[in-house]
C-alpha cells in the first residue's frame, strides 16, 4: 500500500478547514474557490488537484463525517452499550467536530447535509423499534422513526445554535433516557 504524501494530507486538511470556516461566515453559494484557496493559503491549482469543484469538496466532507459517525455506531453496537453510553459516544463526537456539524446543520447553503444526516439517523433507529408488540404496537413504524429522527436532528441543531449549553454527558443521559422510555 502506497503512503500518501504528507503535503497532500496537509493541503486537504487546510482546504476542508477553510471551507467550513467560510460556511460559518457566509452562505455556501457565496463562497468561491478563490475564497477557499486564500483562506487555506494554497493556490487554486492545489485546490483543483484535490477536488473537482466546491460541491465535490462539500460532498467529500459530508461523506467523511457520516462515515466516521457510522464507524462509531458500529463500535457501539459491537460492545452492546446502553442508550446513554451509546449517545455519549455520539455527543462527544459532535463536540469534537463542533465546527463542522454546527456549520452544516445551520447552513442554508448545505441542505444536502441535513437530508443525509437525517437519513443516517433514520437508518440507525430502524433496528431499534418494535411496533409489533409492547408499548409501541399501536404506532406506524415509519411515523415513529421519522418523529424521533427529526426530533434528534432538531435537538442537535438547538444544542449547536446555543453553543452546547449542556455537556455531552448530560445530553447523552437525557437523550438516552428519552430513548429508553420510548423504544
Amino acid at each position: 500500500m502506497s503512503k500518501v504524501d504528507r503535503r497532500i494530507l496537509k493541503s486537504q486538511k487546510a482546504i476542508k478547514k477553510a471551507v467550513i470556516e467560510l460556511m460559518s461566515e457566509k452562505s455556501f453559494d457565496d463562497i468561491t474557490i478563490q475564497d477557499i484557496s486564500d483562506r487555506a493559503d494554497l493556490s487554486r491549482k492545489t485546490f483543483y488537484l484535490r477536488y473537482i469543484d466546491k460541491y465535490d469538496l462539500l460532498d467529500k466532507l459530508i461523506e467523511e463525517h457520516i462515515k466516521e459517525l457510522r464507524e462509531a455506531c458500529e463500535i457501539e453496537s459491537e460492545i452492546e452499550l446502553n442508550y446513554i453510553e451509546g449517545y455519549q459516544i455520539w455527543f462527544e463526537f459532535f463536540e469534537k467536530n463542533y465546527l463542522f456539524f454546527s456549520t452544516m446543520i445551520a447552513s442554508k447553503g448545505a441542505p444536502t447535509f441535513r437530508n443525509q444526516f437525517l437519513e443516517f439517523i433514520i437508518e440507525e433507529l430502524k433496528g431499534e423499534v418494535n411496533t409489533m408488540e409492547g408499548k409501541n404496537r399501536e404506532f406506524n413504524e415509519d411515523v415513529f422513526i421519522q418523529f424521533f429522527s427529526s426530533a434528534f436532528v432538531g435537538l442537535l441543531e438547538w444544542w449547536f445554535k446555543n453553543g452546547m449549553p449542556v455537556s455531552p454527558r448530560s445530553m447523552a443521559e437525557q437523550v438516552g433516557l428519552l430513548f429508553e422510555r420510548n423504544f
